[in-house]
């Protein structure tokens, strides 16, 4: 019995959490507004796209979504109607412009100057370190009978 329900939780797939209510008429039109949730981020539950969520907020936007798409806009003007409205955190993926670019290049930057700075370090540890001292010819006799020992 176990296996079974283990096999239908795993055909199942993922839930999604539009309602019934919510799906549009038109095919395209719903496959639009599908393609579009995905791209945004429930501002509630930040891991989630607004078509996985089951938080108000999200419900609220796959409606404003759903009704610009009714209205006749494009997929990349609903985006821009609701990054807008609410930001560019809503966006699943974040653009590359404006203060982005720093975001985007701010990891790799500290990584590069991270590795130069402890190149330079061990550079100076080594260039400072005194040489090694070498055995006076009465240490190395009384090495050698240790060793023989």
């Amino acid at each position: 019995m176990k296996k079974l329900f283990l096999a239908l939780a795993l055909i199942a797939g993922p839930a999604f959490a539009v309602n019934p209510d919510e799906v549009l008429e038109d095919p395209a039109l719903e496959a639009r507004a599908r393609e579009i949730s995905a791209e945004l981020r429930c501002v509630v539950c930040q891991g989630e796209n607004i078509d996985e969520s089951n938080a108000a907020i999200a419900r609220d936007l796959r409606g404003i979504v759903r009704e610009r798409l009714l209205e006749g806009d494009s997929n990349v003007q609903v985006v821009d109607f609701v990054v807008e409205r609410y930001g560019e955190y809503v966006l699943m993926k974040p653009t590359t412009e404006g203060a982005n670019i720093l975001l985007w290049w701010a990891g790799p930057a500290l990584f590069v100057i991270s590795l130069l700075g402890a190149g330079a370090y061990l550079r100076r540890r080594a260039a400072s370190a005194e040489p090694a001292a070498k055995l006076t010819s009465e240490e190395q006799a009384r090495l050698d009978e240790l060793m023989k020992g």
